[in-house]
């Protein structure tokens, strides 16, 4: 690791320990109170010697570019299915342009209804109307200049009912990962939903013919054991087969070139050794990124403090490997039993997103997506609850970007 890493990792751990949640030997850990600005190696001229695909098309090309670039002044802000899903089933806009009057700069989607085994590919069938609907929103987004993110909740190999380990026997638990691996006897079957996922990111093409960057983030919270994907459930060796697998495939079989790869667990990793254990490597990856949920579960500042020192344990590495740093999911849950936290986006998710400590070098995070609005709940007020003007004040500060002030993502600066 650079040097400038080292440096941050120690301030990384003195922010854990103010936080509360590092050892008595963390806490003793030197703090670095002036750390040298990051050099960044990037040029319109190299970026492919950096990602994933060498033969990424050029818009693929200057997404991640732009992205890298992005974080040095703004933090894109986006959410899951922000064009249909919408707080009391109140349509229209989305939740978050019905507040700011903006849209938002990232759209969220999921691969979970196109790879459905129920999915016949026929017009009248549901689930293929979902594809043709997460498709017609990812042409709209692209049009307007938004960026596309793709999760995907895949069902379990063996019955193909559910994406949650609580729903599977424990042998299904602890042979379904294994059984996607090459030589395994649902490889097959794995290979399938890969095809499907191709045909479709293929299909996704803007007005002149040209094929829509997408950012894929397969397998995600993987630290956690609420998925069959789980840590609970594969060796860090297994996961990293079946994510290099996955790349391999889509890019050198399929011949996929408009993807960009995320790295995404939830939040448990406090270190960068743990946080690579399951690390795939540089040849696979354009996102480090992280779920976080938990650390802003009204936890107030201690909880935001965490979520920041993690981050910068991420952008620290994402600067070492030229790799773009992302909070790929994140949200407080607003519900009729579950009341809004007062600042909670304008104080402790943009001071976490940004450096509690001030020093803008070491913190760059590029883009950072709610999860999905509901009839019962929000992530992101919609204009008509009590911590509207939160929300707003946050996406107007500085380092905020809404599609507004989103830069051209898609074109390289000449």
């Amino acid at each position: 690791m650079k040097n400038t890493f080292l440096k941050i990792a120690f301030l990384s751990l003195s922010v854990l320990s103010l936080a509360g949640c590092s050892s008595d030997k963390d806490s003793q850990e030197e703090v670095i109170v002036n750390p040298p600005a990051e050099t960044d190696p990037l040029t319109t001229q190299n970026v492919t010697s950096y990602m994933v695909d060498a033969n990424a098309t050029k818009e693929t090309i200057a997404l991640f570019y732009n992205l890298k670039k992005l974080a040095k002044t703004k933090v894109a802000i986006g959410q899951q299915d922000a064009f249909n899903s919408y707080y009391q089933d109140n349509g229209g806009e989305s939740d978050i342009k019905k507040n700011t009057g903006y849209d938002p700069a990232l759209l969220g989607s999921d691969f979970i209804f196109i790879t459905d085994k129920n999915n016949t590919n026929q017009p009248d069938n549901w689930f293929y109307q979902q594809e043709q609907k997460t498709i017609s929103d990812v042409k709209a987004a692209y049009a307007k200049g938004i960026i596309n993110t793709f999760s995907w909740h895949l069902r379990e190999p063996n019955k193909e009912d559910s994406f949650y380990a609580a729903d599977m026997t424990t042998e299904q638990k602890n042979t379904a990962f294994k059984s996607i691996l090459p030589g395994g006897t649902n490889h097959e079957w794995y290979k399938k939903k890969l095809d499907k996922i191709a045909s479709v990111v293929l299909s996704l093409k803007g007005s002149n013919g040209e094929l829509i960057p997408i950012i894929f983030r397969p397998f995600h919270e993987f630290d956690g054991s609420w998925f069959w994907w789980g840590a609970n459930f594969c060796t860090p060796e297994d996961y990293k087969t079946a994510y290099q697998f996955t790349v391999d495939y889509l890019k050198n079989t399929k011949g996929v070139h408009n993807i960009l790869y995320a790295f995404s667990p939830d939040n448990s990793y406090t270190t960068a050794a743990n946080y690579l254990s399951r690390y795939p490597g540089d040849k696979y990856v354009d996102v480090l990124g992280m779920d976080n949920y938990g650390d802003f579960d009204n936890q107030g500042q201690a909880g935001a403090n965490r979520a920041n020192s993690k981050l910068i344990m991420i952008a620290a590495l994402a600067s070492d490997k030229v790799k773009i740093a992302a909070l790929t999911e994140t949200g407080y849950q607003v519900t009729a039993t579950k009341p809004p936290v007062t600042d909670w986006f304008s104080n402790y998710l943009y001071g976490a997103i940004n450096n509690i400590q001030g020093f803008d070098t070491i913190l760059s995070i590029s883009y950072v997506m709610f999860w999905n609005n509901t009839k019962d709940g929000y992530y992101v007020p919609n204009g008509t609850v009590s911590n509207t003007a939160d929300f707003k004040t946050f996406a107007t500060k500085p380092k905020s970007a809404l599609l507004n002030s989103l830069p051209k993502m898609y074109e390289l600066p000449k």
